[in-house]
C-alpha cells in the first residue's frame, strides 16, 4: 500500500470534534474549561486524586502542556495541588467541588457528542471501530 489518508482523516476529525464539543460546553453554559481541559476533569473524576504524570499519561498531553493548563485549571478554582505527605517531592492533583460540579453536565454533553459522532453506525460497526483505534493507539504507545 503506497499512500494512505488514516493518519490525515484522524487529525480532521480530531480538529473537528473539538470545535463541535467546545460549541457545545458555551451553549450549555459550562465555559469555566475548555475540551482539552474536560480531558483532564474526566480522568479526576474517574480516578480521583492522581500525580500530573498519571494524568499525562491518561490523557497523552506532554507535561509542558498540562502543567500550564493545570495552572490555568488552579487559577479558575478546579482543581488543587496537594503535596503527597509521605513524599514531598510528589504533586497531587485533586478536583474541587466546583469541579465536581460540572461532572453531570460534562457526561450530558459527552453523550451527545457520541450520538453525534456514531450517527448511523450499529453497535457492531462502533465496536469494530473502537478496536480498531485501540490497536493504532498501542502501536503509538509502543514507541
Amino acid at each position: 500500500m503506497e499512500k494512505t489518508d488514516g493518519g490525515f482523516l484522524i487529525s480532521q476529525i480530531k480538529q473537528l470534534q473539538a470545535r463541535a464539543f467546545e460549541k457545545m460546553l458555551r451553549d450549555s453554559g459550562v465555559d469555566a474549561f475548555n475540551g482539552a481541559q474536560g480531558r483532564i476533569l474526566y480522568v479526576l473524576w474517574e480516578r480521583g486524586r492522581l500525580t500530573i504524570s498519571d494524568i499525562g499519561r491518561l490523557t497523552s498531553l506532554a507535561k509542558t502542556t498540562l502543567t500550564g493548563m493545570l495552572d490555568r485549571m488552579e487559577a479558575s478554582g478546579l482543581v488543587v495541588r496537594t503535596p503527597d505527605p509521605k513524599n514531598r517531592r510528589q504533586i497531587h492533583i485533586e478536583l474541587t467541588e466546583q469541579a465536581r460540579g460540572y461532572r453531570e453536565a460534562y457526561d450530558r454533553l459527552s453523550r451527545e457528542m457520541g450520538e453525534r459522532f456514531y450517527q448511523g453506525f450499529s453497535d457492531g460497526e462502533i465496536e469494530g471501530f473502537e478496536h480498531q483505534l485501540r490497536r493504532i493507539l498501542r502501536n503509538l504507545e509502543s514507541d
